[in-house]
């Protein structure tokens, strides 16, 4: 019976978490789409602001727009949340073990949140992707092709890899048409063209990305590898919200143990000794951390959100690999995956995430030790 309670209990924090995470989630999406269009939508001489994002998705999309990809998102932070909150109880408690005292340095919990964060990463990477792609269709006028199969015609390749896609016409038709003066005995240069890689859209460009957000057409046309795309940067940026958040956030509470012991008489020895601070107090310090986070890594998520938002098709990978390409940019640029070109961007949509960040934070620990608490009350 014991262990069965055990369980119950187990499951019931869970749950909990869960909820909450899903909860902040849905109530900060329309921040995290805005913030992600203002990154992905600027470049060095052009800025987007909030207004314009929003009045190009209200006008393509409408008010669901706003909440594109959603679901993906609330999926993966589920896993991703639970996972990063899940590995630094798991490693603050090997910190812990063998103490008087129950009580993590600032710097232990900077190492154990930078592991927890990339932990995250490697979880929430697919989910976000998707997300990402989503959001950024909800913002773009998608022309619908005129391109006519003939009868009995083989679909082109763009269209086996990508259902519903069909080659830019007039491109096509510019091309056959400067080929057109070439001597050749060929009849069916059209089909040929389309059959070609790099021509497939008949644009000589790679699908939009608006046409690749479905996990199938994800994998035929990048690969599997493509779900993890901007791991680097991803992997930075995670571990440093991770640790950023976790020492900031244990910082402000042994602050807020001292100045409640200040008054007790006899001074406290252990912070067990101190009573436990209110469930408010411990909100607004998570709240106040992970806006802190998103600041510090801020930068390494604009280049991670570029990165995903561009298609690279598997024949491009693979042609990189024969060529034995290298990331552009300096040491450190190629070690943390921000491509030179963003070095200017990498800060647009900081106060946006510092607010999602914040609020979310704030949601998932308030309405978290609110409901365990009235659930424990009404169990007991």
């Amino acid at each position: 019976m014991e262990d069965l309670s055990k369980n119950q209990i187990f499951a019931l924090h869970g749950i909990v978490g869960a909820g909450s995470i899903a909860l902040a989630t849905a109530f900060t999406y329309p921040l995290d789409t805005i913030k992600l269009l203002t990154q992905v939508g600027s470049s060095a001489g052009k800025e987007l602001n909030a207004n314009q994002v929003v009045l190009r998705v209200l006008s393509v999309s409408g008010n669901k727009g706003l909440f594109s990809g959603f679901g993906w998102l609330a999926f993966g932070r589920v896993f991703g949340v639970g996972a990063r909150f899940g590995v630094y109880e798991i490693l603050t408690a090997y910190c812990k073990d063998g103490r008087g005292d129950n009580y993590v340095t600032m710097s232990e919990a900077l190492l154990a949140g930078m592991v927890a964060g990339a932990t995250e990463t490697f979880i929430s990477s697919p989910f976000e992707l998707i997300k990402l792609r989503m959001q950024v269709a909800a913002a773009s006028y998608v022309p619908s092709s005129n391109f006519a199969l003939e009868e009995g015609a083989r679909k082109p390749l763009v269209a086996r890899l990508l259902n519903g896609c069909y080659p830019d016409k007039r491109s096509l038709n510019q091309y056959v048409g400067l080929m057109s003066t070439l001597t050749t005995k060929n009849t069916n240069i059209t089909g040929d063209l389309l059959e070609y890689p790099w021509a497939m859209t008949g644009s000589g460009r790679p699908p939009s990305v608006c046409n690749v957000r479905r996990p199938s057409d994800i994998i035929s046309l990048e690969g599997w590898n493509a779900l993890w795309r901007g791991l680097r940067s991803g992997i930075v940026r995670d571990s440093v919200f991770g640790g950023v958040f976790f020492s900031s956030w244990q910082f402000l509470h042994q602050i807020m143990l001292d100045w409640k012991a200040v008054g007790m008489n006899p001074q406290p020895r252990l912070n067990e000794e101190i009573p436990p601070l209110s469930p408010l107090a411990v909100t607004l310090a998570a709240g106040f951390s992970g806006s802190v986070a998103a600041a510090a890594s801020h930068g390494f998520d604009t280049s991670r959100s570029r990165s995903q938002c561009t298609v690279l098709p598997k024949y491009v990978s693979m042609e990189r690999r024969l060529l034995k390409w290298k990331r552009p940019g300096t040491k450190f640029q190629r070690f943390t995956g921000i491509h030179p070109s963003d070095r200017n961007i990498l800060f647009r949509g900081l106060g946006l995430r510092m607010a999602r960040s914040g609020v979310a934070s704030f949601m998932i620990v308030g309405s978290y030790l609110f409901a365990v608490d009235h659930l424990a009350s009404s169990l007991t």
